[in-house]
């Protein structure tokens, strides 16, 4: 409770306090999805596009529903995207404290439609266009990361689900539906986005107006 009241108030900073939630800035995450979208671009054929497609669309659902990455790599595109309300349904997590966490998450439009246009360029695809090796989809983020010059702590596939929960608190969403979102079980949990970063609860409201 102490930390929180120093970091809305503005006070001199707490030296005991835990370290900062790392996320991307505006410009990082513009820097880092169009490289994405330049390597998915670039490709010269169109198996190099089908497969780049995968990656593509995996990133873009890493950046705008703050899921994990093991939660879009078991989603299937035949059940889990709703194409008419632009949702797609997370049915489940790995981390013991997230079994619960089935949840819809609402997305872009651009994102669904993404996904409709791969399918009907390769409907071979179908049901398995996000079954890509874990592995494989972080080599290739590190390497996109690295051309968009984002720093190597910051090089991670989980930096996006942290930049999406600071996005929607510093957009003034609800913690609870933030909480929602990202499939916490506890509240205090989606809290700590709130407590160790530049987010107030003063901020939010002036933004909003409300101030």
């Amino acid at each position: 409770m102490t930390r929180r009241i120093i970091i809305v108030e503005g006070n001199a900073p707490d030296p005991e306090a835990a370290p900062p939630v790392e996320h991307l800035d505006e410009s990082q995450v513009h820097r880092l999805t169009r490289a994405f979208r330049i390597w998915h671009d670039s490709a010269p054929s169109s198996y190099i596009r089908r497969v780049r497609g995968r990656y593509w669309l995996v990133f873009l659902l890493l950046r705008f529903s703050g899921a994990r990455l093991g939660e879009i790599l078991r989603l299937d595109d035949s059940t889990d995207i709703d194409f008419n309300h632009f949702e797609v349904h997370i049915s489940g997590a790995v981390p013991a404290e997230a079994r619960h966490s089935s949840r819809t998450i609402p997305v872009p439009g651009e994102v669904v439609l993404g996904v409709l246009g791969y399918l009907d360029e390769f409907p071979g695809m179908r049901g398995r266009v996000f079954a890509l090796d874990q592995g494989n989809f972080r080599r290739e983020f590190y390497r996109r990361a690295g051309e968009a010059e984002i720093p190597r702590q910051l090089s991670h596939p989980h930096i996006l689900r942290h930049t999406r929960a600071i996005e929607l608190l510093k957009a003034g969403v609800p913690l609870t539906i933030v909480g929602d979102i990202l499939g916490h079980v506890l509240s205090s949990t989606t809290a700590i986005y709130l407590e160790r970063t530049e987010v107030t609860i003063s901020s939010i409201l002036r933004d909003r107006g409300l101030l």
